[in-house]
């Protein structure tokens, strides 16, 4: 197999050929056919992350055909396609996971983080912990609805039921959330980086009605604002443009730190949500969502041995939805 591997931090990825991985118990091993790009690679490679080990082998929003299964697994069966997504592990006992709420497990395990990923020709996931994928579906367009999808409809979610509402960041995640708002009948205003005419001009195309810088006003005040930006500025920023009674709700798993704002920003009932992770109900109920939603997935596409390239092109906010690499 071939692998892509972060040796330590900040490092370029580097091309490593090792023998293909023999599934343990409970575990399988998946032939990657694409791996999307995510914001928390970036967080892995630049050393945000307190939890990640190296060396390790990014990448969590997979698609793949199951090759082989270890001792005790029943399903998924060999040749079937699934999504391998970055919850990888959770211990299953703990308070939390015993009360459904298994993406605050206090022993969570994280692909491409804790155990490595999909930017490979293969890999090894617990078994428990994939995702059932339709065969048909395309391995390159769904690649980001593995993190960027699910991690966007959860963020919607803790929105409740906001009529009008404001995406800070118009990224991979961004124009999955704004088509499922569309689809919702809700009103979206996209707030970009400021003067990226061309992120604005793609929100429009995907139903925004109204896109602009996020140093600036949107046209009236917003029930929810949704930050997939890592930039802690935007939170008192995002509590000024709200309603009362509104919610800001912060999609990523880093944020640079949020910088000190008067208290009649939050006052009125408003609020700031964090984000943490997605469990396996997630993806149930949001995979039955994308075909009735009629989602349609931005991509460009890159070979395994590029994964440098997609990166930097990820990082630098150029890209009209999502990176996706293929072995």
């Amino acid at each position: 197999m071939l692998a892509m591997v972060l040796r330590e931090i900040g490092a370029a990825l580097v091309p490593e050929e090792r023998p293909d991985p023999d599934p343990g118990p409970g575990e399988v091993r998946i032939r990657v056919e694409a791996c999307a790009v995510c914001r928390t690679d970036i967080h892995v490679i630049d050393g945000d992350l307190p939890q990640a080990v190296y060396p390790i082998v990014p990448g969590h929003e997979v698609v793949g055909r199951v090759e082989a299964v270890g001792a005790g697994v029943t399903a998924p069966r060999p040749g079937m396609r699934v999504g391998v997504p970055w919850l990888g592990h959770a211990c299953g006992h703990c308070a939390y996971c015993e009360t459904g709420r298994e993406n605050l497990c206090d022993a969570p395990g994280f692909t491409g983080c804790t155990r490595d990923g999909g930017f490979a020709s293969h890999l090894l996931a617990e078994a428990a912990f994939t995702i059932p994928l339709d065969a048909r579906l395309d391995p390159v367009a769904t690649a980001p609805l593995l993190c960027a999808g699910l991690i966007g409809w959860r963020t919607l979610r803790m929105a409740g039921d906001a009529g009008t509402v404001g995406l800070y960041g118009f990224g991979a995640a961004a124009h999955i959330v704004a088509q499922i708002c569309r689809w919702q009948g809700r009103r979206v205003f996209a707030l970009t980086r400021p003067g990226d005419r061309d992120a604005q001009d793609f929100a429009r195309t995907l139903g925004a009605a109204w896109a602009g810088g996020s140093d600036e006003a949107p046209p009236e005040p917003m029930d929810a604002a949704l930050i997939f930006a890592p930039d802690g500025n935007l939170v008192p920023r995002a509590l000024g443009a709200l309603r009362k009674g509104g919610r800001v709700v912060c999609g990523g798993i880093h944020m640079s730190d949020i910088p000190a704002f008067p208290y009649d920003r939050l006052w009125g009932e408003r609020s700031v949500h964090s984000v943490a992770n997605l469990t396996r109900e997630d993806a149930r109920t949001f995979f039955a969502v994308v075909p009735q939603a009629g989602l349609v997935t931005h991509t460009r596409t890159y070979a395994l041995t590029r994964a440098n390239e997609a990166v930097a092109d990820h990082r630098s906010g150029g890209l009209r939805g999502a990176a996706v690499l293929v072995p």
